[in-house]
């Protein structure tokens, strides 16, 4: 358990994820960020004058297996999420992975396992669950404003530049909108109404094999639907509607990070709450970490292990039904 003094923190990855969490490390009073670790050394360094950061690495391994920070998070592509989470976990150090999670849940399960068994703090980096305006949302709910929720409709489409090479078009690196942009809408779906039940997916592989396009129906125990979808060609900003028996809660845009939320009751003025921030929304994810590691918990009541594990459950699932695999993964 750690009490005393700032928590340590050490980035692999210099990507987009890394700068933006590296800025909400910047906010937490009880975090210090001590090293980053690129693939080169003029990347790390980059990186470090940016955000002084005392440890430069080429190469993750000497982060990894130092002694100079307590926890890691994993900001690399997707098909480096396991295999770096269980080399932190081996060398001690508590684990923030990026969504997704892992590829398959096949992975998943294998880190899981070790967090278990080396009594490691390890958390999906599914900084959503960590917001004020889910907590918002989940106060709602429990409140039952809407009445029994019904349908979820949620999505968003995006249209990045084609280059084959890029993470997001990418099978060697996980690619492909479903676990890059489509995992936020499973969670949210999982949060709210549990393990799907009966799941429908069809979607559109591009030219690199990844998925471009996808529309998931999601049933579960009670009936509730989630209809989801996702694309890389067209454009629509990230929202997302709950429907009720007594009206219904729209998330305003973008889903992973709502600015607003809109209830609106039968016979009621439609009520709005405003989560609009100056800072970076991650550092609430940031904060839940270090709470955790201060209390000696090893996983997060926000985004529990066993449902991160569930999640890729269901992704697998998508993946089976669309034609998308992995290069590695088994028939």
């Amino acid at each position: 358990m750690i009490s005393d003094n700032k928590i340590r923190w050490g980035i692999l990855g210099t990507g987009t994820m890394a700068h933006n969490f590296a800025e909400a490390l910047m906010e937490v009073e009880d975090a210090q960020l001590i090293a980053i670790a690129s693939r080169s050394q003029s990347s790390a360094e980059q990186f470090g004058n940016q955000f002084s950061i005392p440890l430069r690495y080429a190469g993750y391994e000497k982060l990894i297996t130092g002694n100079e920070v307590d926890v890691v998070y994993i900001a690399t592509p997707h098909s480096q999420h396991k295999d770096l989470s269980i080399s932190c976990l081996q060398a001690g150090k508590a684990v923030l992975c990026e969504k997704p999670f892992t590829l398959n849940v096949q992975q998943a399960q294998e880190v899981i396992s070790l967090a278990n068994e080396k009594k490691l703090f390890l958390m999906e980096a599914m900084w959503t669950r960590c917001l004020p305006a889910i907590a918002k949302l989940n106060e709602l709910l429990s409140q039952q404003v809407i009445g029994d929720v019904q349908i979820m409709l949620a999505g968003g489409a995006y249209m990045p530049e084609f280059d084959a090479q890029y993470y997001l078009f990418n099978p060697d690196l996980g690619g492909g909108v479903l676990l890059d942009a489509g995992v936020y809408l499973v969670s949210m779906a999982s949060m709210i109404f549990g393990l799907p039940t009966k799941i429908l997916a069809t979607g559109e592989l591009g030219k690199t094999g990844v998925d471009e396009h996808d529309a998931i129906l999601l049933t579960h125990t009670k009936g509730e639907i989630a209809n989801l979808y996702v694309s890389h060609r067209a454009k629509a900003s990230p929202d997302l509607t709950l429907l009720g028996s007594k009206g219904k809660i729209y998330l305003h845009p973008p889903v992973f990070c709502p600015s607003k939320i809109t209830v609106s009751e039968e016979g009621k003025a439609d009520r709005v709450f405003d989560f609009t921030e100056t800072g970076s929304g991650y550092r609430h994810e940031i904060i839940e970490v270090n709470r955790c590691l201060r209390q000696g918990k090893i996983e997060s009541d926000l985004m529990p292990l066993n449902e991160s594990l569930a999640i890729m459950r269901t992704m697998d699932e998508i993946r089976r039904q669309i034609g998308l695999r992995y290069p590695g993964e088994a028939e």
